[in-house]
């Protein structure tokens, strides 16, 4: 007695539909997951961001010339995590009269970006609060000064 089955031309379609099925389905859902979880670009005007290129190696040129040195530290105290930024000339004397301000960026998802907002505590020395998340983040700083940004840095922090 012989049990096997024949392939028909039937079972070839079925099986061709299922496989095309299943390739749809996983290419629909990977869609939504991308689409879901982009949290969107570095540069929102790329042609823009190309055009002020100049002005910002001249700003960095500016910024070398300062021999600042600009120290950050993250204290988590009680619960609450802060942090602290001292800023110092060529010869170690704290700089003053000078504003700061911040962001906290997360690497990879734009919509968990988070300002930060500093205040001075000392000549030379600033504090900010943050509730972000514990994780990496990259803390963007910029040190200003009637307007004019003297000071720009762009560093990895990690947030417990």
């Amino acid at each position: 007695m012989n049990t096997s089955k024949q392939l028909t031309g039937r079972m070839v379609f079925v099986c061709l539909l299922a496989f095309f099925a299943v390739v749809a389905g996983v290419n629909a859902i990977m869609m939504a997951a991308a689409i879901s979880t982009f949290g969107g670009v570095e540069a929102a005007n790329a042609y823009q961001a190309g055009l002020a290129f100049e002005r910002e190696i001249a700003a960095a040129d500016a910024q070398n010339a300062l021999h600042w040195r600009v120290e950050v530290t993250v204290v988590s105290a009680g619960g609450a995590k802060f942090i602290d930024m001292t800023v110092r000339d060529a010869q170690g004397r704290p700089v003053t009269g000078l504003g700061a301000t911040g962001r906290l960026t997360h690497p990879a998802d734009g919509r968990a970006d988070h300002p930060v907002v500093f205040a001075p505590t000392a000549p030379g020395r600033f504090r900010a609060e943050t509730s972000a998340a514990p994780g990496q983040w990259v803390l963007k700083l910029e040190l200003l000064r009637d307007g004019e940004r003297l000071f720009r840095s762009r560093n990895r922090v990690y947030l417990r």
